[in-house]
């Protein structure tokens, strides 16, 4: 049976047909997107094997995923990578917290675990490709030169997360379900008859949390507790009350401050050499832009300021905004409206319309 048997002849498609025969790997979570990944390459003639990365405790047990293989028809095994994603990604989510940063696990695991380490694992086996169900596209541009833009599903797009992807793994790379919605892919799932297997948490969701745990409860296992008291003040440093721990609070949050008042209150800022949470109402939490660094370019690096798109967390919706280079790979974003939440830590990704251009850290908002 032909899985993708409508007529839509996307440049995607073609590009797909034209790899048709070649070796892939699909990296199986052991949910629904990726495995239905695995089946359309599969129909298209693809040498298809799955992999699924072993990153933490917990996930989906070897007799299920051996169950979806043999549904499948493919050869599939696990890759131990506990270790690598312990230092690599859990390291930098515990110590982004205690200096009250808000950390992004998805946007630093991508590059430097799945698209990283796997992927070369898979180049030194001799394998040129690798496969993944995240919903996104890979499309050539006027040059012929592969550009990553945005899924057709905008509810589940998922290039935001994909942000700090080297420019030169692209060409590697393979996104099947790009050009579907997520019914699509759920319909198409039960028309094969394969396993009964929910998602196996989404791709946005950490996977290193355990279904009704916390994220604070896994940070204080991580570090064996968690940070000091200290105060709740406002922007004059007046003492407001006290806070719990550094670890406790983000950005923008509005529940569980625990202090009284006729307006709401929000954090509007974490200072950890001070160990102080900083509130303030609504209005406090706009910003006229943002500095970030680290910046990583899916374009040759611009020379000058460019207009594009700022998302500054996944689900916003984004803002035109000013692009101005800077140094040593930093830029300095001007929003052409203000932003509330401008959180240091988390990620910011820039759009020229669909396409993802580049993306880096937030290190601190521009007042």
């Amino acid at each position: 049976m032909e899985i993708f048997n409508d007529k839509r002849k996307t440049k995607n498609e073609k590009r797909y047909n034209s790899l048709a025969g070649v070796q892939v790997a699909v990296a199986l979570s052991g949910g629904v997107d990726s495995a239905m990944a695995a089946a359309l390459l599969k129909d298209r003639g693809f040498k298809v094997a799955g992999v699924h990365l072993r990153l933490a405790p917990g996930g989906p047990p070897s007799e299920n995923l051996d169950a979806l293989a043999r549904g499948l028809g493919i050869p599939w095994l696990e890759v131990d990578l506990r270790e690598e994603f312990a230092r690599l990604v859990l390291d930098y989510f515990a110590g982004e917290y205690s200096q009250g940063r808000t950390p992004n696990p998805c946007v630093r695991c991508n590059p430097a675990i799945k698209f990283g380490l796997l992927r070369r694992l898979l180049e030194d086996a001799g394998v040129p490709y690798l496969a993944t169900g995240h919903y996104v596209r890979l499309l050539p541009g006027p040059d012929g030169v592969l550009e990553l833009r945005r899924g057709r599903d905008r509810a589940k797009d998922q290039s935001y997360f994909l942000q700090r992807l080297p420019r030169e793994v692209l060409s590697h790379l393979i996104f099947p379900l790009g050009e579907m919605t997520k019914q699509e892919v759920r319909r198409r799932y039960a028309d094969l008859g394969l396993p009964g297997i929910e998602d196996y948490r989404e791709s946005q969701e950490l996977c290193f949390i355990p279904p009704g745990t916390l994220y604070y409860e896994v940070l204080r296992d991580l570090k064996g507790g968690l940070g000091a008291p200290g105060e709740l003040v406002d922007r004059r440093g007046r003492v407001l009350g006290r806070h719990r721990g550094l670890e406790y609070y983000t950005v923008g949050q509005r529940r569980g401050l625990g202090v009284p008042a006729a307006q709401a209150y929000y954090v509007v800022e974490i200072r950890p050499e001070a160990n102080q949470v900083v509130l303030g109402f609504k209005e406090e939490l706009f910003s006229s832009g943002l500095k970030a660094r680290e910046v990583n370019w899916l374009i040759d690096p611009p020379a000058g300021e460019i207009s594009a798109r700022a998302v500054i967390r996944y689900r916003h919706p984004g803002v035109a905004a000013r692009v101005c280079p800077e140094h040593s790979a930093a830029v300095r974003v001007i929003f052409e409206t203000p932003q509330t939440a401008v959180a240091p830590g988390q990620a910011v990704a820039f759009y020229e319309g669909d396409r993802l251009i580049g993306g880096g850290w937030i290190e601190h908002p521009v007042i």
